[in-house]
C-alpha cells in the first residue's frame, strides 16, 4: 500500500469542495497505475462524496438541502455547538473507494469527488491510500 495526503481549505460553514483534480494529481505524481484508491477524511465534522461535477448548481443544491435537513439548533446538547456538523458528516461518510485504471481515476462521465465541509471555514486534511491490483 502507498499513501499520500492533501490539504483542503474551506471558506463557509457548509461547503462542497471539488477535489477530484487534486486526487487525480496524487495518482499522477505517485505513478499509481492500476488498483484501488481509498480516500479518507480524518475529521468528525466533514465528509466525502461522489456526485455530478458538470453543473456547479448540483453542489450548491446539496449544500442547501443538507443545511435544511439538519439545521443548527440550540436543542442539541453538544457543548461545542456543532452537533449538526457531526450528524451531516455521518450521513455522507468519511471514506470512499475509486478504481484507478491506466493511471487515471475510473469515474463516470459526470462524476466528481467532493470534500464536504460542515463546520467551516477550516483547513482540512484528506488521506489517500493506493493498493495496486
Amino acid at each position: 500500500m502507498q499513501s499520500a495526503e492533501l490539504s483542503v481549505s474551506t471558506e463557509r460553514r457548509t461547503q462542497f469542495v471539488p477535489i477530484g483534480g487534486q486526487i487525480a494529481g496524487l495518482v499522477a505524481s505517485h505513478g499509481w497505475r492500476d488498483g484501488i484508491m481509498t480516500v479518507f477524511v480524518p475529521h468528525t465534522t466533514a465528509g466525502i462524496t461522489i456526485n455530478e461535477n458538470a453543473d456547479p448548481d448540483v453542489a450548491r443544491d446539496m449544500e442547501r438541502f443538507t443545511d435544511r435537513l439538519v439545521p443548527r439548533s440550540p436543542d442539541f446538547r453538544h457543548a461545542e455547538g456543532n452537533s449538526d456538523a457531526h450528524l451531516k458528516a455521518s450521513f455522507y461518510g468519511t471514506s470512499l473507494q475509486v478504481i484507478v485504471r491506466n493511471g487515471r481515476l475510473w469515474l463516470g462521465t459526470w462524476q466528481g469527488i467532493y470534500f464536504c465541509e460542515f463546520d467551516g471555514p477550516r483547513q482540512r486534511t484528506v488521506y489517500a491510500a493506493f493498493v495496486a491490483g
